[in-house]
């Protein structure tokens, strides 16, 4: 039958149905070792990575009879598609597996980050009384800004209108006549979103034009005391003006999924910025994510390699 690697963490059931029709190899310490990788994808018809296996020319090269990568996921700045599609290999993301899990991740951090109460644990149970300073904001009648309004952020836009926020969005790639712009306000340009926003998520690819997007000029046109989140990608926000943006106190709050450089080194410019909620790359992946994303590739996989 033919191998199928996967290089990092899925859905063991999955992988059980998987090896039903094609043998597996299952390894998700292969992603810190493009070595042993290589080595392992050497007679592999199928890949199964998420974000952190760089599927480059090197190891599609190690590779000859590659046919198919899942992605378990929706991005796809991990795999070099032009190598993929120029020798015929079939890249397949995990479309929508993960809509929910990315939305109420960005509902929870502006909830959190608004509210400010829910960051003071620590001093409440030290014996301090800070109720002044935990005094925070509610969401409703706030505007949510969406830089992107593809599923995820018009899924993202339901939720925070039941919560009574206003949705504003900027997506130059989303006709102006799509019903999706029903009860949103559409923003021409970035610059008219930026000053009306009290919370602003990013759902953007990461490309050429998006990368370093938010820098410092960028965040200095956000409306002071605004909010910005980013479970799209690392490098489309310059963490070292983020950093100098909530320091200053122009923003009041950020919640980043993503990094430049992940793991996070641990002596980056953001390691002591205020109100910042930080997660490794997990806004979406849940327990019931995992189980939709790994279904959704093995079957994409298998069909592909049929």
């Amino acid at each position: 039958m033919p191998l199928v690697v996967i290089s990092e963490f899925m859905d063991e059931p999955a992988i059980d149905w998987l090896r039903t029709y094609h043998d597996v190899t299952y390894d998700p310490t292969l992603v810190d070792d493009p070595t042993r990788l290589r080595a392992a994808c050497a007679d592999a018809a199928g890949l199964i990575v998420r974000n952190r296996t760089q599927v480059d020319t090197a190891l599609m090269d190690a590779a000859p009879g590659l046919k198919a990568i899942g992605r378990l996921g929706v991005g796809l700045d991990n795999i070099d598609t032009d190598t993929a599609k120029a020798r015929g290999i079939a890249v397949h993301p995990a479309t929508g597996g993960n809509v929910v899990s990315v939305t109420e991740y960005v509902i929870t951090a502006i909830l959190v980050l608004r509210r400010s109460a829910w960051v003071g644990s620590a001093q409440v149970l030290n014996g301090e009384w800070p109720r002044q300073s935990m005094i925070g904001l509610e969401v409703d009648g706030a505007t949510l800004g969406l830089v992107g309004f593809g599923a995820i952020a018009q899924a993202t836009a339901m939720r925070a209108k039941a919560l009574g926020m206003t949705i504003a969005a900027y997506d130059p790639f989303l006709p102006a006549d799509s019903p999706a712009w029903g009860g949103v306000e559409r923003h021409e340009t970035l610059d008219t979103l930026l000053p009306v926003a009290d919370a602003l998520s990013l759902h953007v690819p990461l490309t050429a034009e998006t990368k370093g997007m938010f820098n410092a000029a960028t965040l200095a046109r956000m409306k002071p005391g605004a909010l910005l989140i980013n479970t799209a990608r690392g490098k489309i926000v310059d963490e070292a003006a983020l950093a100098d943006a909530l320091k200053s106190g122009h923003l009041g709050g950020a919640a980043m999924d993503v990094f430049a450089s992940e793991p996070l080194a641990g002596n980056g410019p953001l390691v002591d910025a205020p109100n910042l909620i930080a997660t490794p790359h997990i806004a979406g992946v849940t327990v019931e994510s995992n189980t939709r994303i790994s279904w959704i590739t093995v079957k994409n996989v298998a069909n592909s390699l049929s």
